[in-house]
C-alpha cells in the first residue's frame, strides 16, 4: 500500500481534508482512472483511497489497495465526501442509496478497458441524476475533482422498491394477458 495522499502538506487547524474514496470495481483494471487521481492526489488537500483492481499503476500519492471486502467498501461509502469511479451499474446505484456525489469515468472500448461502449451509454443517460457527475477524460476529472466542494448529500433512492410500485407490479401480473390487451384496445372481455 502506497502513503496518503495528504503526506508532506499542513493540514488548516479545524478544518478536516476531504475523504474521496475510489473504486474500480473487480471485473477490470482501469489505470487511466488511478493514474489521474493520484496526479491530482499529489497537490491535494485530501484524504483518498483508493481500491485499484488488477491495474497495473501503483499510486505513489494516495493510500490503496488491490481488492477490499464489502465492509470496507462501505465504511469508505459511509464516510466519503465523495466517490470516483468507473461508470459501473454498481457504484451508480450505491451512489443513488447513499446520496453521496459521485464522478464517473467511463472506461472506454477504443483503448481496451472494456469491450464495448456500455459505460459510455450509461454515463451520459445518467448524467441528469443530482450529485452524479460524468468526466469523459483526465483533464475533465482532474478540473472536477480541483473544483469540488463538499455539499450536504443529495436525495437518496430508496434500497427496496416503494409499496405502490410492488402493488402495481402485482397488479399488472395478476391480469391476464389477453384482459391486458384489450383494456389497452378500450374493450374488455
Amino acid at each position: 500500500m502506497a502513503r496518503s495522499g495528504r503526506a508532506g502538506r499542513t493540514a488548516i487547524p479545524g478544518i478536516r481534508a476531504v475523504r474521496v474514496f475510489v473504486t474500480v470495481g473487480t471485473q477490470l483494471p482501469f489505470d487511466r482512472l488511478i493514474a489521474a487521481v493520484d496526479r491530482w492526489a499529489a497537490t491535494a488537500d485530501a484524504d483518498v483511497f483508493a481500491q485499484t483492481g488488477s491495474a497495473s499503476y501503483v499510486p505513489e500519492h494516495m493510500a490503496w489497495k488491490r481488492i477490499i471486502t464489502g465492509t470496507e467498501a462501505n465504511d469508505w461509502i459511509r464516510t466519503a465526501d465523495l466517490v470516483v469511479a468507473h461508470a459501473g451499474m454498481g457504484t451508480i446505484l450505491t451512489r443513488c442509496e447513499t446520496g453521496l456525489p459521485i464522478i464517473v469515468m467511463p472506461r472506454r472500448a477504443e483503448l481496451g478497458e472494456h469491450r464495448n461502449e456500455h459505460q459510455s451509454a450509461t454515463a451520459k443517460r445518467l448524467a441528469h441524476l443530482p450529485g452524479l457527475t460524468v468526466a469523459e477524460n483526465e483533464v475533465e476529472l482532474f478540473n472536477q475533482l480541483r473544483g469540488f466542494t463538499p455539499l450536504a448529500t443529495t436525495r437518496r433512492m430508496e434500497a427496496v422498491a416503494s409499496p405502490m410500485l410492488l402493488a402495481a407490479i402485482s397488479e399488472f401480473i395478476a391480469v391476464p394477458r389477453h384482459a391486458a390487451a384489450n383494456m389497452n384496445k378500450g374493450t374488455t372481455q
